[in-house]
């Protein structure tokens, strides 16, 4: 559907405006009223990583007049392989610093305004309420719904995207005119179900790929031209090179943007409604999680542990806590990793950062090992306190 402009035009442009934005003009659809639109615009890009990267820096290109970033992490090597906005040199810094200094590399005629903090239900508000749209690049359900929410009680669009190792999926969502975040997905997933980047890996270009989509739909927004991704999700695979549209339909039971909304607040706590880990996984390892101290105590001791290693075989080739024997959580969960556990020995589980362990430990618990454990921060953990000199990821 054709939506009006977001925003109305600057007053002008300047010549140096004019010389940047040339191509724009000369597009009839954008025009210099659509330009002088996006010099109006007020972007917030939640954010400062794979999606956030590209989407910055073709917002900024493109001349929108105020672009807000929010981030509290710092930047570490491995996210220079997909969030080209920050350099070698940029290690250990704040990641909204280091995408604000490439922002102005880029346009300096733009206003860049730094948000150094983590987003949460005391702040979202005051924070999305200075922008005139919302652009999405996070990468954790709780914060996809803490965003939706924040941005269907101010009466403001925003624009999603997802990745994952060679898949992507971009939407529009704004409740006046179309379905929102929760319409399409109602429900988390199951905890441990859809894995993390971080967990599963993304191919670096992706993130390019999904992002662009993403500053395209901002623009069209802005300037009122073209028809929106409003009430369609698009799916772009990468390795078959295909894209296609999926219809997303308003639900009119929908708690937040329905005909009789329930939710007419901010949740309480978005961590615990995604759940970062079950019930189950929490209840097993609140009494038997170790550190990787008390690991290595362990291994020091010549203790007669049977130490796991329930990631998968490409992680595992990246680097692997010593003594481990691998067995991935599919295994666990289906089963058939159960019969190769020893009767005789200690069951010790690992994982990357404690998550899939977790899960792992309840499955072993159920089955009878009463004194299985598992490693809190996993191999991690054991390459920050224990051997640095291994290879993080």
């Amino acid at each position: 559907m054709s939506l009006p402009p977001l925003v109305e035009p600057a007053a002008e442009l300047t010549r140096d405006e004019v010389n940047r934005y040339s191509r724009h003009l000369i597009i009839p659809d954008v025009g210099m009223a659509g330009q002088k639109r996006l010099k109006n615009a007020k972007v917030l890009v939640v954010g400062a990583g794979g999606l956030g990267s590209p989407a910055l820096m073709y917002l900024a290109a493109a001349g929108v007049g105020t672009l807000g970033v929010v981030d509290f992490d710092v930047v570490d090597e491995s996210n220079l392989q997909r969030q080209v906005i920050h350099r070698q040199s940029s290690l250990g810094k704040p990641k909204v610093e280091s995408a604000a200094a490439t922002v102005r590399e880029i346009n300096p005629l733009i206003d860049v305004v730094v948000h150094n903090t983590a987003l949460d239900r005391d702040n979202v508000l005051d924070v999305f309420r200075g922008y005139d749209l919302i652009l999405d690049g996070t990468d954790n359900f709780a914060t996809r719904y803490m965003v939706n929410d924040a941005a269907v009680l101010l009466g403001k669009p925003y624009v999603w995207g997802s990745i994952y190792r060679f898949d992507g999926q971009a939407s529009v969502f704004w409740a006046e005119h179309g379905p929102c975040y929760r319409c399409l997905y109602p429900e988390p997933p199951p905890p441990g179900m859809v894995p993390s980047c971080a967990e599963g890996g993304v191919l670096g270009v992706l993130c390019a790929s999904i992002g662009s989509i993403q500053v395209n739909e901002a623009i069209k927004l802005l300037a009122g031209i073209g028809e929106p991704l409003v009430g369609r999700l698009m799916i772009y695979d990468a390795l078959e090179m295909t894209y296609r549209s999926v219809k997303v339909r308003k639900d009119p039971e929908c708690p937040l943007c329905g005909k009789n909304p329930t939710q007419t607040e901010l949740l309480e706590d978005y961590e615990a409604f995604c759940g970062a880990v079950s019930e189950e996984a929490a209840e097993a390892a609140a009494q038997s999680t170790i550190s990787v101290r008390d690991l290595k105590d362990m291994q020091d001791r010549g203790e007669d542990i049977f130490l796991v290693d329930v990631r998968e075989p490409n992680e595992y080739e990246i680097v692997s806590i010593p003594g481990a024997t691998l067995i991935p959580k599919g295994e666990f969960l289906d089963g058939s990793a159960l019969e190769r556990l020893p009767q005789d020995r200690r069951i010790v589980l690992h994982c990357k950062s404690g998550v899939r362990s977790a899960e792992a430990l309840a499955v072993v618990k159920n089955a009878g090992f009463g004194d299985a454990v598992h490693v809190g921060g996993g191999v991690l953990a054991w390459v920050n306190q224990i051997d640095p000199s291994l290879p993080s990821y």
